[in-house]
C-alpha cells in the first residue's frame, strides 16, 4: 500500500555514504525530504539530485534535512556523492527494506535489475507525518520540487 500524506512516516535506519547510521526519528523536530532515486551515476539521478544541491539553501531555510536514497552500496554512493559534489547525505538501501516499506521499488526495472528505488518524494514534517507523496513511475521524470516546496512553506508558517 502507497504511504499517503497524512500517514505516520515509517520508521527507518540506513547507512549514509560516510558509513554512519541515520535513523529517521533522530530527525523529530525538523522536516525531513526524502528523495529516492534509482541509481547513482544515471543522467535522470544525477540531474535531480545535482538540483537538490544546487537548491539546498532552499531546503535549509525551511528547516529541511535533505536526503537522497538509493539501492546503490554505500561505496557506491559516497563516489557520486564526491563525483557530484552534492552537499546533504545519501543513504545506501541496499537491502531493500525502507524503499519497499515505503512501497517505491520497481519489481522489474530496465536491463533486468529488479528491486531499484522508484524516483519519489517524501515531505516529512517536525512530528513525522508525511506531507507530500509522489511516486514516479517513469524514472525519467523528476519530482515537482515547485509542489514540494509549497508544501514545506505551508507546513512552516
Amino acid at each position: 500500500m502507497s504511504i499517503q500524506p497524512g500517514q505516520q512516516a515509517p520508521e527507518f535506519t540506513l547507512r549514509d555514504n560516510e558509513k554512519n547510521k541515520v535513523t529517521l526519528s533522530d530527525y523529530k523536530g525538523k522536516n525531513v525530504l526524502l528523495l529516492f532515486f534509482p541509481l547513482a551515476f544515471t543522467s535522470t539521478c544525477t540531474k535531480e539530485l545535482c538540483f537538490m544541491r544546487d537548491n539546498l539553501t532552499t531546503y535549509n531555510n525551511l528547516d529541511a534535512q535533505v536526503f537522497g536514497i538509493s539501492v546503490d552500496s554505500l561505496f557506491s554512493l559516497d563516489k557520486f556523492k564526491k563525483e557530484q559534489n552534492l552537499n546533504f547525505p545519501l543513504l545506501s538501501d541496499f537491502n531493500k527494506v525502507v524503499s519497499t516499506a515505503y512501497d517505491t521499488i520497481y519489481e522489474h526495472f530496465f536491463n533486468d535489475m529488479d528491486g531499484v528505488s522508484k524516483r519519489s518524494a517524501f515531505l516529512i514534517d517536525k512530528e513525522g507525518i508525511v506531507r507530500y507523496a509522489e511516486v514516479l513511475e517513469n524514472a525519467s521524470e523528476v519530482p515537482n520540487f515547485n509542489a514540494i516546496e509549497k508544501c514545506l512553506n505551508g507546513i512552516n508558517h
